[in-house]
């Protein structure tokens, strides 16, 4: 799939209902993710992050540059496009902002919002160490596949809910990160 093939499914489908359906009861504070796509070599990849194996908060998991809202930010597409500058240094000025997936919920209390985009090609990275412990390039095309996709169903407050795994080499891709790769597969595999 081209840029331009991956730009027009994107605009031209109407988005799926979440592969996630677990809803929380208690009030979630809000949180963006950038799912930035890169075209090298005539190739779309998927950037992700493995985060730092210290932080409190889900170490040691590949995840999506991103994080809460904070009051200054603007929106939701704000929130990704700092969070993404802070911890991997891609400059803004090299991102093309496509659109969103629907937000997700996470057991420990945030809805967050996938904000897709194509960055340009983007070889070198300023890692903020104290959160990203590496920065790794996966094929979109891995994500494409439904072999590739792995649900596990377990429960939580008596509801049962899947969790998804994707995994690829040595990267075990989980959680709301792999859900998020659902979903924009489902956006995008919508006439195959």
């Amino acid at each position: 799939m081209t840029k331009e093939e991956f730009i027009q499914r994107f605009q031209m489908q109407s988005l799926p209902v979440s592969a996630h359906k677990f809803r929380y009861q208690q009030q979630l504070k809000s949180a963006a993710v950038l799912i930035p796509i890169l075209s090298y070599n005539n190739q779309l990849e998927v950037v992700l992050t493995k985060r730092a194996s210290h932080l409190t908060h889900h170490p040691g998991q590949v995840s999506f540059p991103g994080g809460k809202v904070e009051k200054f930010d603007l929106d939701i597409t704000a929130t990704a496009l700092r969070e993404t500058h802070e911890e991997i240094g891609l400059e803004p000025s090299c991102i093309d902002v496509i659109g969103q997936l629907q937000p997700y919920q996470t057991i420990s209390g945030y809805e967050v919002t996938p904000i897709i985009a194509m960055v340009s090609n983007q070889k070198s990275y300023h890692i903020d160490k104290n959160e990203v412990a590496e920065v790794f390039h996966v094929p979109l095309t891995h994500f494409l596949h439904r072999q590739h996709h792995i649900q596990i169903p377990v429960y939580h407050y008596g509801k049962q809910h899947n969790v998804h795994f994707m995994p690829y080499k040595k990267y075990n891709i989980w959680g709301a990160t792999a859900a998020m790769l659902h979903d924009l597969s489902t956006l995008l595999n919508q006439d195959n």
